[in-house]
């Protein structure tokens, strides 16, 4: 698994956040409540849906499936006028990226996210960066379907 490497440019996204964990997962939960009402965000740049990740720091040097972090469903907007009151913004700063694109079951993904995070990285030119992880959903993701795809943006920046 090769990932191409892009410098994304600012994004400002709406959408809606939970507190959770890997082990007290609420994912679910969280698309649920934004799926319904995505229809009412007037502004949007493209259909692509965000699932967004900020992890503490050193998240994953010292990984404990208790810990948790702040997930996000999210959409790009051209602004944030005229926001929906039932929705939240955030700007998603630029940044170097290690893009992945996986292809499978949402639910088989931890297998890939290990081997990145634990094989890829380690073995490349690049260290983790500090800034939010995200999946960009865009027309090939099918929810529950093994044959979807969907591309892994994995926040990275030169080794020292």
């Amino acid at each position: 698994m090769v990932p191409r490497i892009e410098t994304l440019s600012a994004k400002k996204l709406v959408g809606k956040r939970l507190i959770m964990s890997f082990s007290n997962n609420k994912t679910f939960e969280l698309w649920r409540s934004f799926m319904p009402y995505r229809k009412e965000i007037h502004n949007c740049i493209s259909p692509d849906l965000y699932s967004l990740q900020i992890y503490p720091p050193s998240f994953f040097e010292n990984f404990n499936p208790n810990t948790e972090f702040e997930k996000w469903a999210a959409i790009e907007v051209s602004d944030f006028i005229d926001v929906p009151g039932n929705f939240l913004t955030f700007n998603l700063p630029e940044g170097l990226y290690a893009v992945f694109l996986y292809k499978g079951l949402p639910d088989a993904a931890a297998e890939t996210f290990q081997y990145i995070i634990g094989t890829w990285l380690p073995k490349s030119v690049y260290s983790l960066d500090d800034r939010p992880h995200f999946e960009r959903l865009g027309e090939k993701y099918k929810s529950d379907d093994p044959n979807s795809e969907e591309e892994i943006w994995i926040p990275v920046k030169p080794k020292k």
